[in-house]
């Protein structure tokens, strides 16, 4: 696992415990190598992102058990891949962030004016 810090460069927040998110299933958005995706991004799925991701071949609302994958439904919080966000911002569906509990490494994929506007924890 990478150097778990967040976009403030604080220590890294739990994202969510139940479902158990993260690349790791440790309920953080930490990352490392093994993490093609760069599943970095706390968000809290919303029925338009989630209708997005599906449409764009990612369906997060279906469980797949194999995976430790228990399907999402709005208001789940998640760590989603990075460039997904990124596509959802561009198209006007990007959920709601939680900052404190997004890993540093999103900043290389998504600016943080971009996060700050979207960020459930600045309000």
């Amino acid at each position: 696992m990478d150097d778990a810090s967040n976009v403030f460069g604080e220590p890294l927040a739990p994202c969510c415990l139940d479902p158990l998110t993260g690349f790791y299933r440790t309920g953080s958005c930490a990352t490392g190598p093994e993490d093609r995706g760069v599943h970095v991004v706390c968000a809290r799925v919303t029925r338009e992102f989630l209708d997005y991701s599906a449409a764009r071949g990612n369906d997060l609302s279906t469980a797949v058990p194999e995976a430790s994958f228990p399907g999402l439904k709005p208001g789940d919080q998640w760590c989603l891949c990075a460039a997904r966000w990124a596509e959802a911002y561009a198209a006007g569906v990007a959920p709601p962030v939680i900052l404190a509990a997004t890993h540093r490494k999103a900043l290389d994929i998504i600016p943080f004016d971009a996060l700050k506007r979207h960020a459930l924890d600045l309000v």
